[in-house]
């Protein structure tokens, strides 16, 4: 049932002009910060010591930023609409040449992104330029809502591999057949993550991307999609990152985590109201870390 009805609201979306949708987004987004409560507050909590403001700085800048979710979600729906004839009216690329230039080298790519602008519309970017993407996601709690949103994905030529699963060693195949793979790093890493410091707080992260980067030799690209004052997206794609061994495997990962964490809290700060505040980012205090992990007092001690 939840899945026809994703699929439905996708076809009411894809019907609607788009500048229609994005003034329902904004209304959306209003009702949300309005009604949901719990969410709200815990963005406002989270957002308030990261960013050092009042809280009726956060409570403005968290309203917008549920405006950009609400427009985000539509978006998603939308998606069945974008085509490589007319993406060029949503989307702009910023320095396309640095993605097929390291796709050229012939390891893959692992993209490095986060919970962002409309992060969904970063694969159509790059798909629609005729480029091979796949990415490794959560799965969400209903599976009906993952195979609607997996469904609404491949519209756009994406394919996914659930975080967690054993579709890892498929992910781990894309990468060596030379796609691109992307990673969402900047949800909670649980117990095995690396403790690094996140917006003024240690924080659990994931060291997918690094690991990807160890193994296959891939080149490692930091990609944005930030929601423009007029209304299109830019892809932001950065400098080309390499993982570098000092044959101590473990502190070189962390290391090169250290740096890619470091890219995506900038990206944050800069563009506050684009990012998700109320996500449980801080969930696994450092206590919880596994055994092995002996970096994270250098990571507070240099992040001061």
């Amino acid at each position: 049932m939840q899945y026809k009805f994703v699929m439905f609201m996708s076809w009411v979306v894809c019907h609607t002009p788009y500048k229609l949708v994005m003034a329902a987004g904004w209304i959306l987004g209003q009702l949300y910060y309005l009604l949901i409560k719990k969410q709200r507050e815990l963005a406002v909590k989270q957002m308030m010591p990261a960013l050092g403001l009042s809280e009726s700085e956060a409570r403005k800048m968290v309203r917008a930023s549920f405006v950009n979710l609400a427009r985000n979600v539509l978006e998603i729906l939308y998606m069945p609409n974008i085509t490589p004839k007319n993406f060029h009216k949503y989307i702009e690329i910023d320095h396309l040449e640095r993605m097929t230039d390291a796709l050229a080298e012939g390891h893959g790519v692992v993209v490095l992104t986060g919970h962002i602008g409309t992060w969904e519309w970063l694969s159509a970017a790059f798909t629609m330029n005729g480029l091979p993407v796949t990415a490794i996601a959560k799965p969400q709690p209903n599976m009906q809502y993952t195979n609607a949103l997996n469904d609404l994905r491949k519209t756009i030529n994406v394919e996914i591999f659930s975080r967690g699963t054993s579709e890892l060693l498929a992910a781990a195949k894309a990468l060596k057949k030379g796609k691109i793979l992307g990673f969402l790093a900047d949800q909670d890493g649980g117990p095995g993550g690396a403790f690094i410091p996140f917006l003024g707080k240690v924080a659990a992260t994931p060291q997918g991307p690094a690991v990807f980067a160890c193994k296959f030799n891939a080149p490692v690209l930091p990609a944005f999609i930030l929601r423009q004052p007029n209304g299109k997206h830019k892809v932001v794609i950065g400098e080309v990152m390499r993982f570098e061994d000092t044959g101590d495997t473990d502190k070189d990962l962390f290391d090169f985590t250290v740096k890619m964490t470091k890219i995506i809290e900038d990206i944050i700060r800069e563009n506050p109201t684009q990012w998700l505040w109320f996500q449980k980012r801080w969930n696994t205090p450092p206590e919880q870390q596994k055994l092995g992990k002996h970096h994270t007092v250098k990571a507070q001690e240099d992040a001061r």
